[in-house]
């Protein structure tokens, strides 16, 4: 059974070993094992891997923050960005531009992590070019996953998180695909998962000043309680995000 332990031995703080493990831990008891614990001897080939780092907050303004990831991993630094948009809440909404952010996992576990503090999350982020146009062509863009996370007056948000592809790149690392399985979800309409991706890619590449794999966060405070109306009204029906 892996342990944080692990990442300890690759040099990261207890604290940033805690965090990362906490991700991982996550993502295997959701089921989504390509980004759960593979994801430990994935890290070890990585040849720019510096666990000193630490992501900075460049920018901050009322409704807009930039932050750098300054050679941390993705994970830690939209962990810190989580951190600070809970300690400090947006007074009605806030975009937050995440640069040099990569890797960046399981969005649903920080969109889960806002909305379970009580604020309306919409969290994108991109990554190497490995989708596509159904019909052929170079590979144009990320899978760009987008995860929504929708708080609760039960105590249980509703977290919406979809990649762009039939699988992920993280399915392809833990041996659950074959690379060529890589492509946009929706078999004969796969065109719409292509223009998201499209959609995504750009919407982060516009925002950010450094070229380079980046997130863009959507963090706003609720004016409505719209969750427990429509699990009454799902009458039971799995809820996305749900246990």
């Amino acid at each position: 059974m892996p342990s944080a332990d692990e990442l300890r031995e690759l040099g990261f703080s207890a604290r940033d070993a805690a965090t990362l493990w906490a991700h991982f831990d996550d993502a295997e008891r959701r089921g989504k094992l390509g980004h759960g614990y593979s994801r430990i001897p994935w890290l070890r080939t990585l040849s720019d891997l510096d666990p000193a780092s630490r992501p900075e907050r460049v920018e901050a303004e009322p409704g807009f923050e930039r932050w750098h990831g300054r050679g941390a991993l993705g994970y830690l630094t939209l962990a810190a960005i989580c951190d600070a948009q809970l300690a400090e809440p947006p007074e009605r909404a806030r975009v937050v531009v995440a640069e040099r952010c990569f890797p960046t996992g399981m969005l649903g576990h920080y969109a889960r992590r806002l909305a379970a503090g009580g604020l309306v999350a919409a969290l994108t982020a991109t990554s190497p070019a490995r989708l596509g146009h159904p019909g052929g062509g170079p590979k144009l863009a990320g899978t760009n996953p987008l995860a929504i996370g929708i708080p609760s007056s039960d105590g249980t948000p509703v977290v919406a998180d979809v990649s762009m592809g039939r699988v992920t790149y993280g399915d392809v690392l833990a041996g659950r695909a074959a690379e060529e399985e890589l492509v946009p979800f929706g078999g004969e309409h796969a065109y719409k998962a292509f223009a998201l991706a499209v959609g995504l890619q750009l919407v982060v590449d516009a925002l950010v000043r450094e070229p380079g794999y980046a997130a863009v966060l959507l963090v706003a405070r609720p004016e409505a309680d719209p969750v427990p109306a429509l699990r009454k009204a799902a009458a039971g029906v799995r809820l996305p995000g749900d246990a």
